[in-house]
């Protein structure tokens, strides 16, 4: 497991989220990327993140197809099976938690059974990536990414740039 990775499931909500409003989107990953649940607050994060990872959620996999790289979608790989499933439209938007842009993953128009998710990631350092899942308008609970693709590559971030509309994503 990733050392900052590590790091941030001993971390309080209160510090992941300060991580995440001091960074910037970076660019949208590509590719399978490996998921963890983080669950603040508990007494075993690393027990609950592992459990969550084999039986729930491994990741999300990222179809970049814009040309400019700024838009796509993505699948999510859930159960023991890593199944596809749970599309959603990926973009770039403001955060609903400080309002500056973020990459936002978005299932409002593609599922049925996450219609009332939304998930925000920021890329923290190369290759990874905190993310936060909103139901409604109450966060929830944490998550990384971590896109082998990148670690592979340097990536230049992107920055705040573009704000595209949700429903031209």
């Amino acid at each position: 497991m990733n050392e900052q990775l590590q790091r941030w499931l001993a971390m309080s909500r209160e510090e992941l989220d300060e991580i995440y409003c001091r960074t910037s989107p970076g660019p949208l990953p590509t590719g399978d990327t490996r998921g963890t649940a983080i669950v603040t607050g508990s007494l075993l994060p690393r027990t609950l993140a592992r459990f969550a990872r084999l039986f729930a959620w491994q990741g999300k996999v990222f179809d970049i197809f814009a040309d400019s790289a700024n838009c796509g979608v993505l699948i999510n790989k859930v159960t023991p099976f890593s199944l596809n499933f749970i599309v959603a439209k990926v973009y770039i938007a403001p955060s609903w938690m400080d309002q500056r842009n973020t990459i936002v993953i978005d299932y409002s128009s593609t599922s049925f059974v996450a219609k009332f998710i939304r998930d925000e990631i920021r890329q923290v350092e190369n290759g990874l990536y905190l993310g936060k899942v909103w139901w409604g308008k109450t966060r929830v609970i944490d998550f990384a990414l971590i896109c082998p693709e990148q670690l592979q590559h340097e990536v230049e971030p992107t920055g705040d740039e573009a704000v595209i509309p949700p429903a031209n994503a």
